[in-house]
């Protein structure tokens, strides 16, 4: 018998930075997520906050979960309570210590994001989402001064993609919809700010078709003259490009020399190191890929000189949950994992970049390696002819499971997200413990998914439980050809709009399924709609529809509408504090079913948010879900 605490004897180790002869990460040594410090090449981890405050999961923060300071003595943390997601910036000192807050005045009634750091000037950027109005503020702060201003607001945005050294100028972004971005410039003592790429709303007639440019990051170039981006205007997979902030609106193609990776995939972003070095990273098939490069302007020219990770061990076939470059030691800060292996904490450095020194030694205890699944591919051509990546965990040979296999079907939340080969995530350890329990797992990245090109991304805007939904319903077909699965044993899971997903499948598609799992997921769209945060509304408005314009097809989309068809029982797991899909949208399924005499089971977490991420609530959502599907699937 596997026990989940055998998993997640592995603890997390993200989001590392080295300043000096320190490492400074977040980990759940402690059973949550807290910030800590180490020696460089390993020591005792030194745990710099209280032990009755934890930290978000840093997949969730729009930036930065800390920054360290070290000529100011001080880390910048955004802390929330529990999962609600109301960031705030604290500052502790150096050597850990109660948290303080900064710049309250100006942030309090805020959700806050860590968006940029300079530690040569103490320099902070931050983009605040207002609790009681719908707009979007970029402020720019000084952590040695205390003093901050407001640069600009908006109801998309207004986001900091990028500044001069010098701080006088800044690139912000309103993002209407995926891919669909407007950029401004602006510019210390100007007059307001200056449209340098896109159409803005305000312009736009109605129904226009506005051509996307999906720029997904961008760098000050030529003396602060000109920005080098990444976008999706002349591929589809996204590259680099030019624009000259003295010829708005016109951005130059630039070629890409020196790639050395294969596969499906798309480049996720550029970033400035130092003199005339960058890093491009790429996600390919799900697996990251990271460049160092230089630009040769007078051709348009990137080269990518050599990859730092993607093609050589430790960093293969995996992803990187996060990583820092530090100028002052020309290091990589790096935290990576893969299917099988948990996140490590390795530095990548030296000259050549062929020194990778690992600082620690985190592994699943009790079990056997070969007994953990790697997964293959089992991408599909669906029901138009889309491609369709996806991977299949199998039970490994070594557990001596006989016949086809009960299917559990995991949908990702998003939807424009995607699964990837990544310990530090929730799903991948409870993708191991299904599997050795007897259990199959498919994990599809249908569309509406990133990773496979913005035109890919795009199809689920405007489309939930349209062809998403098709996708998964052809995908099963699939499966049953497979001798190795038993599809009329499956089940269903997902998180957030993969629970909206799986109660969509169980209800509209009853014959399908022997049992479902939703993890806060919308039950109906209306009143998800209403209780997210308001500067969530005006990007739900496009992407998903208008409450009151688009009622009927809201009420057509929500599993509301058919949940008196759901047939299989369904177990809810949703968090008190989660301000994303809010606890009452859970308990407002739960008891309609019981309401109609459905068997469904409800499983509340008072201290978390839109995750679950204590590690006694994590070892009971676990045994929950693969308990459950045990008593309904039997394996």
């Amino acid at each position: 018998m596997f026990r989940i605490e055998s998993l997640l004897s592995a603890r997390l180790f993200v989001s590392p930075q080295v300043v000096g002869e320190r490492l400074y990460f977040i980990s759940n040594l402690s059973g949550h997520l807290s910030l800590y410090a180490m020696n460089y090449g390993g020591s005792v981890p030194e745990p710099l906050l209280p032990p009755n405050l934890a930290l978000q999961n840093p997949h969730l923060l729009g930036g930065y979960p800390f920054y360290v300071f070290a000529d100011l003595n001080k880390i910048l943390v955004m802390l929330d309570n529990d999962g609600d997601e109301n960031y705030q910036p604290m500052v502790i000192p150096l050597e850990g210590g109660y948290p303080e807050p900064v710049f309250t005045e100006a942030l309090a009634n805020s959700r806050v994001h860590l968006v940029h750091c300079d530690p040569r000037t103490h320099q902070v950027y931050f983009s605040a989402e207002s609790r009681d109005s719908d707009l979007q503020t970029t402020y720019l702060a000084n952590l040695a001064t205390g003093e901050i201003e407001s640069i600009a607001a908006s109801l998309y945005g207004s986001y900091p993609l990028c500044y001069s050294d010098d701080h006088r100028r800044m690139i912000l972004v309103d993002s209407y919809t995926q891919g669909d971005h407007v950029l401004y410039l602006w510019e210390r003592g100007g007059n307001g700010l200056k449209l340098v790429y896109g159409k803005p709303m305000e312009q736009r007639q109605a129904g226009e078709d506005v051509p996307l440019n999906g720029i997904n990051s961008g760098v000050f170039v030529n003396q602060d003259s000109g920005l080098l981006v990444s976008c999706a205007v002349f591929d589809d997979r996204y590259g680099p490009a030019y624009l000259d902030l003295n010829q708005p609106g016109q951005l130059v193609e630039m070629k890409v020399e020196g790639i050395a990776h294969s596969g499906d995939g798309e480049m996720v972003g550029i970033q400035h190191l130092k003199d005339d070095r960058y890093l491009v990273e790429y996600n390919i098939d799900g697996c990251s890929w990271l460049y160092e490069a230089t630009v040769d302007f007078s051709s348009m020219t990137l080269r990518l000189q050599r990859p730092i990770v993607g093609n050589h061990p430790p960093f293969v076939d995996g992803m990187l949950a996060s990583y820092l470059y530090d100028e002052e030691s020309d290091r990589y800060a790096v935290s990576y994992s893969t299917a099988t292996s948990p996140t490590q904490l390795y530095t990548i450095e030296g000259a050549d970049r062929q020194t990778i020194v690992q600082h620690t030694r985190e592994r699943v205890l009790g079990i056997d390696a070969d007994l953990l699944s790697p997964g293959e591919d089992a991408s599909l051509i669906s029901f138009d002819g889309t491609r369709i990546s996806a991977r299949l965990y199998l039970p490994s040979p070594f557990l001596g499971y006989q016949g086809a296999r009960p299917l559990v079907y995991y949908i990702h939340g998003g939807p424009q997200s995607q699964e990837r080969p990544d310990f530090a995530w929730f799903s991948m350890p409870l993708i191991q413990f299904l599997t050795l329990n007897g259990f199959a797992v498919f994990v599809p990245n249908v569309r509406g998914s990133t990773g496979y090109g913005l035109s890919y991304t795009k199809q689920v805007d405007r489309d939930w439980g349209g062809k998403d939904r098709l996708d998964h319903v052809h995908a099963l077909k699939v499966l049953a050809k497979d001798p190795r699965v038993d599809v009329k044993r499956a089940g269903v899971v997902g998180r957030s709009y993969g629970g909206y997903m799986t109660l969509t499948l169980a209800a509209r598609h009853p014959e399908l399924w022997s049992a479902a799992v939703d993890m806060f997921g919308p039950f109906d769209l209306i009143t998800f709609l209403e209780r997210i945060p308001p500067t969530w509304k005006p990007y739900f408005k496009l992407v998903l529809g208008d409450p009151v314009e688009d009622r009927e097809f809201l009420v057509e989309r929500s599993p509301k509408t058919y949940m008196d068809q759901i047939a299989c029982p369904l177990l809810v797991i949703q968090g008190k504090n989660d301000p994303r899909v809010v606890e009452q949208e859970s308990r407002d399924l739960v008891e309609y079913l019981r309401g109609k005499g459905k068997s469904v089971e409800y499983l509340m977490f008072e201290n978390e948010g839109h995750d679950v991420l204590k590690y006694e609530n994590r070892v009971r959502c676990y045994n929950a879900i693969t308990d459950f599907f045990k008593r309904t699937l039997k394996p």
